[in-house]
């Protein structure tokens, strides 16, 4: 799965990745460990559900790790406080008004890092291409699967 594209990040998300990749490996991976050494302590593997159990939990905090390691590895942290303009942009708080006049905030964030009930969506995400590269005043088409919307960008804020 790993490929040379770079992961952009903030500051935060990548701070966020450190820690999760820290509790897996100082935590998670420890605890697995010993609960294979306790099930297999219970003789007979071959029916042991514990056993299988952990050592499947095992493989999934391995893949996590790779994965984690791989996007920190490929990671450009932007972080907004140093960027300006009235353009939208990776990291950006972007403020719209809906078609129903209604203010909107949104963050344009990595994929790791969106969560649009918080106001982070991800650069890669429908309504986050639609911004990017577009400026304050301007109107923004944007396809969903629950039909078209449209929102017009009051303001960029780099916070």
């Amino acid at each position: 799965m790993s490929t040379m594209e770079k992961v952009p990040m903030l500051p935060s998300g990548q701070a966020y990745l450190i820690a999760q990749l820290r509790n897996l490996k100082e935590v998670e991976r420890p605890s697995v460990v010993q609960a294979i050494e306790e099930a297999r302590a219970h003789g007979d593997l071959s029916e042991n559900a514990e056993y299988h159990a952990a050592k499947e939990r095992q493989g999934q905090i391995e893949a996590q790790l790779i994965e984690m390691e791989d996007m920190l590895a490929r990671a450009i942290v932007i972080d907004p406080k140093t960027l300006s303009g009235d353009k939208a942009v990776f990291g950006a708080t972007v403020h719209l008004q809906d078609e129903d006049d209604k203010p909107v905030t949104y963050q344009i964030v990595g994929q790791h890092e969106a969560d649009v009930k918080g106001g982070r969506i991800s650069f890669s995400s429908p309504l986050g291409k639609a911004l990017i590269g577009r400026r304050v005043g301007d109107e923004v088409e944007v396809n969903t699967p629950s039909g078209d919307k449209y929102y017009q960008i009051d303001r960029v804020e780099f916070i």
